[in-house]
Parts: structure tokens; sequence; C-alpha cells
């Protein structure tokens, strides 16, 4: 059973993909939020799950689609972007709950490029254009 924490982070993960915020929000409720038993949760953030729950599955569907697909079809991408903030931030509850001595898998981070890199290497050539 993958824990509460590994599910927000799978689902933030998949929160900061590049296609559309809906289609982000349908993908991490359906492959992770959805798992999540409340109960792994910390106190203060229960409320605020089952909010984001209620808001990502709580419409009527239509014929072909899932409630899940419904309600997010229905949010304006204003609601969207404010539900996934509000995702991460109980991610972010759940980070500082967690026991610092616990294992827990880190990814690593791989540096490609010197952080102190010359400014002319950003440099690009100017456009000029001809009438």
């Amino acid at each position: 059973m993958i824990s509460a924490w590994d599910s927000l982070h799978s689902a933030t993960l998949e929160l900061v993909r590049s296609t559309p915020i809906k289609q982000r929000l349908i993908a991490a409720y359906r492959r992770h939020l959805s798992q999540i038993p409340t109960d792994q949760l910390p106190l203060d953030a229960r409320e605020s799950f089952g909010q984001i729950m209620r808001s990502l599955a709580g419409v009527q569907p239509l014929r072909g689609e899932d409630a899940v697909a419904a309600s997010v079809r229905k949010m304006s991408n204003q609601e969207a972007d404010d539900c996934a903030a509000h995702i991460v931030e109980i991610f972010g509850m759940m980070a500082r709950a967690a026991d610092p001595a616990a294992p827990r898998q880190t990814a690593a981070v791989i540096q490609l490029r010197s952080i102190e890199c010359a400014s002319a290497e950003f440099d690009a050539p100017a456009l000029i254009a001809s009438s």
C-alpha cells in the first residue's frame, strides 16, 4: 500500500507537468489522490483534503464521463489553479508533519551545468527586420 505522503508527492509531481491544468487535476485525482485514506493525513489537513475531493468529484457526470471529468470540466481555470494549489499546500502540511527520522525515498538531483554561467552564454543575436 502506498502511503498518503507518497500519493500526495506523486500528485504534486503530476500537477507540475506541461499539460493543461484541468488534465493535470484529473490525472492527479485518478492516479494518486483517490487512493489516499483520510486517516493517514494530519488532522489539520483532513478537512481541506475532503473539500478538494468533493470539488473534484461532486458534479453529476454526463453520459460517457465520470464525476471527476465532469467536476473539472465545470471549473474555471482559476478554480482549477486554486484546487491544484490546495493539493500542494496539503502536501506541504504532510511534509512538515512527517517524522524527519523516518526513511523516505528521495530523488537524486543531478546538476547538468554549472550554476555560475557566463552571461554571454545566454546572449541571443539581435534580429534585424528588413523591408
